[in-house]
């Protein structure tokens, strides 16, 4: 039995009957950029999220670089994120001439070490960059509390965390802007790139509006330096279609946990993924740590068994060719290290069937070394 890694049809072929539909009336709509598709999806998404403002935008990065620009960051600014994420996070930052100061992760949940934050701020600090990765909220309320004592922005990155919850309140609502993505491969994704930034702050908002359509406002007359940062009618249509469905792909997502961390409980190797206290976890990955040295060794076996896997991310972005000019050796991220060899994600997606996790667990620990 093969198991990949995700599986969209499923997914998608349970509705396909309304996707078509709708996508028949945005075609004969003949209206297909931020139109009537967008705005009731960036409604609902707002509401969903508990925020203010939702901004439909061209992608999850484009989420992050939009939030930065219309906060100012630039040449001289420093922003703090993790070293352990995807390369969007500390990219954006580059992009704008600031520079990314890389923290260390907690290993018991691979986010952002508050502990680290402190040890990095310095007189250029213009804001936080936290990621919600693989489906868990960073401790925002240290993060928040950091801010607020030195006068810090929050931007946070929530690619990974559309409906996680820190202390019953919704990833993407604790700092100044929250931005997903809508990737495919998300809790709630598209057919392509699309993203959203939230925020309750309505001058932000206004001003990320502005900058999603090159800065313009009127059309024509140019207030800011902005881009093309749109959100597409399709897929906002589409999106608006999926998040009615979205509190039950988590659902599934969490059961499909539950099971591996019962099935994997014994297993010494291994470092089990946890949701931490307080937190409300949607598994975008369920990624384990294999010990002893054997994660490369232990990927290449399972894969060529038909189990679908991945290593997010097997080198820390402090680490990267392209960020080498920001890497301060004296204060290297050792437990970012550790992870980048240690972690394996295996799959989640939610409509995984019961008997394909147990197989995915058989080729797992049947390929782990015999302690």
């Amino acid at each position: 039995m093969k198991v990949p890694l995700l599986d969209l049809q499923i997914q998608n072929e349970k509705i396909r009957s309304e996707i078509i539909e709708k996508f028949s009336s945005v075609f004969d709509s003949g209206e297909f950029i931020l139109g009537k598709e967008v705005e009731a999806f960036e409604k609902n998404a707002a509401q969903y999220l508990g925020t203010k403002h939702a901004i439909g935008v061209s992608s999850g990065t484009d989420a992050i670089l939009v939030s930065l620009m219309a906060i100012g960051i630039g040449a001289g600014d420093e922003v703090i994120c993790p070293s352990f994420t995807f390369f969007a996070t500390a990219g954006c930052i580059a992009r704008l001439g600031a520079k990314p100061v890389f923290a260390d992760i907690n290993l018991e949940d691979f986010n952002i070490s508050t502990g680290d934050i402190r040890k990095k701020i310095t007189k250029r600090t213009k804001a936080i960059l936290p990621v919600h990765l693989f489906g868990q909220t960073a401790d925002m309320s240290s993060v928040v509390k950091i801010a607020e004592e030195f006068d810090l922005a929050v931007i946070e990155d929530c690619a990974q965390s559309f409906g996680s919850k820190h202390g019953g309140k919704q990833s993407g609502t604790f700092g100044l802007a929250g931005c997903f993505s809508f990737f495919p491969s998300k809790n709630l994704g598209g057919f392509g790139d699309s993203g959203l930034v939230c925020t309750d702050d309505d001058s932000l908002a206004e001003k990320i509006r502005i900058l999603r359509v090159h800065g313009a406002k009127p059309r024509y007359f140019h207030r800011y330096i902005g881009g093309n940062f749109r959100i597409d009618e399709l897929q906002a249509a589409l999106l608006n279609i999926k998040l009615p469905h979205v509190d039950g792909y988590i659902r599934n997502r969490r059961h499909n946990a539950e099971i591996y961390a019962e099935e994997l409980k014994n297993v010494p190797q291994l470092i089990l993924p946890q949701e931490i206290e307080g937190n409300f976890h949607t598994w975008n990955q369920f990624t384990v740590r294999i010990l002893d040295g054997v994660r490369d060794e232990v990927f290449q076996t399972i894969g060529s068994s038909g189990i679908g896997c991945n290593i997010y991310y097997p080198l820390p972005l402090d680490a990267q060719e392209c960020f080498r000019q920001f890497t301060d050796p004296k204060n290297p991220t050792f437990n970012a290290a550790i992870a980048s060899k240690e972690v394996l994600s295996l799959p989640i997606y939610p409509e995984l069937h019961p008997d394909q996790i147990l197989r995915a667990v058989k080729v797992l620990t049947n390929a782990l070394p015999r302690r």
